[in-house]
């Protein structure tokens, strides 16, 4: 009768333990992967519904803001006359305008409805207004 020789036996050991290691040893990571997994659609704050209806709500956030700063006066410097544009995604909210004189300061509040105003825009307002829009200072 054949008898295998201890090199025969490390042969047939790797043969067929080693695969058997690697696949216990993939099956721990998938298992692990997989509870991560879980783990985290637990977490997930919002689902496919609430996330459009999260979106809906920061599309009307008044987050456009430009503003544009302008001497309202030839015989004063310093920039201290402002037009501020704060809209939403649609163009909605409001121009809000200070004029600095000498003697005293007025403010203007201007509503604003899809990019545009029922009051007469001053071209500092337009101007507040577009780069707000568009995201661009000039």
């Amino acid at each position: 009768m054949f008898a295998p020789s201890w090199a025969e036996w490390l042969l047939l050991a790797l043969t067929v333990l080693l695969p058997l290691v690697v696949l216990a040893v993939l099956l721990v990571a998938v298992l692990r992967l997989r509870a991560r997994v879980a783990q985290l659609e637990r977490q997930r704050p919002v689902g496919a519904g609430e996330l459009a209806a999260l979106r809906a709500d920061i599309g009307q956030a008044l987050r456009h803001v430009a503003v544009v700063r302008y001497d309202a006066f030839g015989d004063m410097g310093g920039r201290l006359s402002f037009s501020a544009a704060i809209v939403d995604d649609q163009g909605d909210g409001v121009v809000l305008s200070s004029i600095h004189a000498r003697g005293e300061s007025r403010t203007y509040a201007k509503g604003i409805t899809d990019g545009g105003s029922d009051a007469t825009l001053t071209p500092e307002e337009q101007q507040a207004l577009s780069a707000a829009r568009t995201g661009r200072q000039r």
